[in-house]
């Protein structure tokens, strides 16, 4: 794969882990329950700080947080979030682990309403994958899908951050026609599907 033609260029500057999250992972249409919940913990961790600073600290939550297994994350209790605090290898913000913990309890509720985090999610766009430019970070489906969880009492759900999320699960496709990936994936087929506000 010619990596001249990669949308992370620049931006990788060069990280071997950036660059292979690019190559792997991020705009590519996701329906995997573990992979959706995954990076909705870890964007929700990103709000303020860099999505490399959160990739290089991935395996460390992954380590702390149960394999980002939502039911164990629901059930932490202050001693959880004491431990969490003290671990350096980790983003160390109280509210953000708090809020993590209330998040997982939303998605239960979620998946026991919709049957899973991820019949959820594709519900707004009907299944589709909805194009954006790469340069923007918010949109209606963003406004709404936000709107929406903060309703459901989540934290740190602003737009941006669902934007980010969104794209990074492949239901909002931001990879532009000069990067490899948009051939890859066939993205031409998204061509055309837009977001109907609900």
């Amino acid at each position: 794969m010619d990596k001249k033609r990669s949308c992370f260029d620049g931006y990788a500057a060069g990280d071997t882990l950036m660059q292979r999250y690019h190559d792997a992972e991020w705009g590519v249409p996701c329906r995997d329950e573990q992979k959706l919940t995954e990076f909705f913990i870890l964007e929700m961790f990103q709000a303020g700080l860099s999505w490399k600073t959160i990739l290089h600290k991935r395996e460390a939550f992954r380590e702390e947080l149960d394999g980002f297994d939502i039911e164990k994350i629901a059930a932490y209790g202050p001693e959880k979030v004491d431990e969490l605090m003290a671990n350096p290898s980790i983003i160390r913000n109280r509210r953000k682990i708090e809020g993590m913990i209330v998040n997982a309890g939303c998605i239960q509720k979620i998946r026991e309403e919709f049957g899973s985090l991820s019949a959820y999610l594709w519900h707004f766009t009907d299944g589709k994958t909805i194009p954006e430019p790469i340069a923007v970070t918010t949109d209606e489906l963003s406004d709404d899908v936000s709107s929406d969880m903060k309703k459901r009492g989540m934290k740190f759900v602003g737009s941006v951050t669902i934007f980010s999320y969104l794209q990074s699960v492949g239901i909002i496709y931001s990879h532009p026609k000069s990067c490899w990936r948009y051939e890859a994936d066939h993205a031409e087929r998204f061509e055309g599907n837009t977001y109907k506000h609900r």
